[in-house]
């Protein structure tokens, strides 16, 4: 297949905000490599919407094939440009006590596997202009609490290493950021009622739309910011201080 535009890759993108993201890089111009774990026809029937896209498939739990994926892209792809670290797990434990399941998995998909893609990426891919990195965090970095515990300490894994790689890169064209979304859509085991009130549990009292996030996504890939900064996409819910998931928040209250 002969390709003439920049490519992204877009992990988890067969589905949900990484399905957002995918249209709007389609759209955009971009060739849109989608990646899943296990939605097969998610995937091929969302390629085929999309003006250029392919389909690749992994396991994110094996960092060894993730990082196989990577090298076997950079290998093919002229121009990829951007590596868009959006799919993760989001499994409850609490913090009295870690489910050892649940954070192995937490800890692979969520924090390792996004590191040792984005250093393949960085090592192997040819880009015009320079390459980016976004990895997706979590406004629990900056306002944490102790649902989802090994999620969280994924997330924060995950944040810790947007500025060290960014510090680690020789070419100033070569960038290195972070996305840190609020609660957005309906998570977890969440009924629509409790998402309408979850996700206005922010500064602005709204709800945060995916397409904010997907426009975000191509500032970073397309626009100048110095390497190794965060933006958070949540209405201000990082700068409050929430004693719980905003999910079990509005539980309480229906």
């Amino acid at each position: 297949m002969a390709i003439n535009r920049p490519a992204v890759l877009i992990t988890g993108a067969a589905r949900r905000i990484g399905a957002i993201l995918a249209r709007s890089f389609g759209a955009a111009g971009w060739h849109v490599v989608i990646h899943h774990g296990f939605s097969h026809a998610e995937a091929d029937a969302l390629a085929a919407e999309l003006p250029s896209a392919e389909v690749v498939q992994c396991d994110l739990t094996d960092g060894d094939a993730a990082e196989a994926m990577v090298e076997a892209l950079a290998e093919r792809l002229p121009d990829w440009r951007v590596l868009v670290s959006n799919a993760a797990v989001f499994n409850e434990d609490r913090a009295d006590r870690i489910d050892p399941a649940v954070f192995a998995e937490a800890m692979a998909v969520n924090a390792a596997t996004p590191v040792r893609m984005a250093q393949a990426f960085l090592r192997s891919a040819s880009a015009s202009g320079g390459r980016r990195v976004i990895q997706f965090t979590d406004m629990k970095v900056a306002n944490p609490n102790p649902d989802f515990f090994s999620y969280t300490m994924a997330k924060n894994a995950l944040a810790a290493s947007v500025r060290t790689l960014a510090m680690a890169q020789d070419d100033p064209r070569d960038r290195v950021y972070a996305l840190a979304p609020g609660a957005m859509l309906p998570s977890h085991d969440q009924r629509d009622e409790e998402h309408l009130l979850s996700g206005r549990m922010n500064l602005l009292g709204r709800i945060t739309e995916p397409e904010e996030l997907a426009d975000a996504a191509l500032w970073l890939a397309e626009g100048w910011l110095a390497s190794g900064q965060t933006l958070f996409i949540d209405s201000g819910q990082h700068l409050m201080t929430q004693p719980r998931d905003v999910l079990y928040l509005a539980r309480g209250l229906t």
